[in-house]
C-alpha cells in the first residue's frame, strides 16, 4: 500500500528542511524524485541524496516557482526526463515577521505569491500530465492555516488559502483520479522557525507548554504523513488538511 516504485514525484522546495525530509521518504518508498528550488547548490546536494538506482543524481531544476514560465519549464523537464508525473508536493514557502501595519503592498504580494500562488501554478501545470494516470498533490500549509498571527498576517492569510485551494482542487480533479490533500506542520525546528525564536520573545517556552508531545517537531516528523498521503493507501482520501503538530492544534 505504501510502495511508490516507478512513480515520479516532484517536490518544490525539496532541497532542505521539511521538503527534503518528505522527498527522502518518497525516495525510500521507491519513487523517482525530482527537486525544484531556487538554490542551485542546495538542489545539487539534495539530488545526490536522492540518487537514481543506477547511481545518477536525481533531477534538480533551478526554478522560481512564482514565475509561471519557469514552473512550466520545470514540469516539462521532469516529464521529458521520466515520461510521467504521479506526485507533486508543493512545499515552497517563506515568512517575514512584522506587525500588519508595517508591511508594504509589495511585501504582502510577495508573501502571498510564494506561499499560495506557487501551489496553484505548479498544480495547474502538473494537472494535464497527471490526468494520464491519476496522481497525488500534497500542499504544505501551516499551523497558521488554522490560527491568526499578529506578526505574520500575510503568511497566515496565504497558508489559510492553501487549505481552501486544496479543497477546491480536490473537488475539481477527483473525477480525473487525482487526490489533493494538505499537511499542516506545527512548530518544526527549521531555518524558517529559527528566526521566529529570536524575533518572538518566549516563543520557545510557549510552544513547549502548549504541545502535548512536549517538544518542537523535527522535519522527519512530516515524512510518514507525506508518504501516506502520496501513496495508494490514501486513494480514497482527498480534500483533507492534516495537522502534524504533536497535538498543538488540539490543545486550546
Amino acid at each position: 500500500m505504501f510502495d511508490l516504485s516507478n512513480k515520479v514525484a516532484l517536490v518544490t522546495g525539496g532541497n532542505g528542511g521539511i521538503g527534503l525530509a518528505m522527498a527522502k521518504a518518497l525516495h525510500g518508498a521507491g519513487a523517482i524524485v525530482a527537486i525544484g528550488g531556487r538554490d542551485a547548490r542546495k538542489n545539487a546536494e539534495a539530488s545526490v541524496l536522492l540518487s537514481l538506482k543506477d547511481g545518477a543524481p536525481a533531477l534538480a531544476v533551478v526554478a522560481d516557482t512564482t514565475d509561471e514560465h519557469q514552473v512550466a519549464a520545470m514540469v516539462e523537464q521532469v516529464v521529458s526526463r521520466h515520461g510521467r508525473l504521479d506526485i507533486v508536493i508543493n512545499n515552497v514557502g517563506t515568512n517575514d515577521r512584522k506587525l500588519p501595519q508595517d508591511y508594504s503592498l509589495a511585501e504582502w504580494n510577495a508573501l502571498i505569491s510564494i506561499n499560495l500562488t506557487t501551489a496553484f501554478l505548479v498544480s495547474q501545470q502538473a494537472y494535464p500530465v497527471m490526468t494520464r494516470n491519476g496522481g497525488k498533490i500534497l500542499n504544505v500549509g501551516s499551523m497558521l492555516s488554522l490560527f491568526g498571527s499578529a506578526m505574520s498576517a500575510p503568511y497566515a492569510a496565504a497558508k489559510g488559502g492553501v487549505v481552501q485551494l486544496t479543497k477546491s482542487l480536490a473537488q475539481a480533479w477527483a473525477k480525473d483520479g487525482i487526490q489533493v490533500n494538505a499537511l499542516l506542520p506545527g512548530w518544526i525546528d527549521t531555518d524558517l522557525t529559527a528566526g521566529a525564536k529570536v524575533q518572538i520573545p518566549g516563543l520557545h517556552e510557549r510552544v513547549l507548554a502548549r504541545t502535548p508531545a512536549g517538544r518542537w517537531g523535527r522535519p522527519d516528523d512530516l515524512a510518514g504523513a507525506a508518504l501516506f498521503l502520496c501513496s495508494p493507501a490514501a486513494d480514497f482520501i482527498t480534500g483533507v488538511a492534516l495537522p502534524v503538530d504533536g497535538g498543538y492544534s488540539s490543545n486550546g
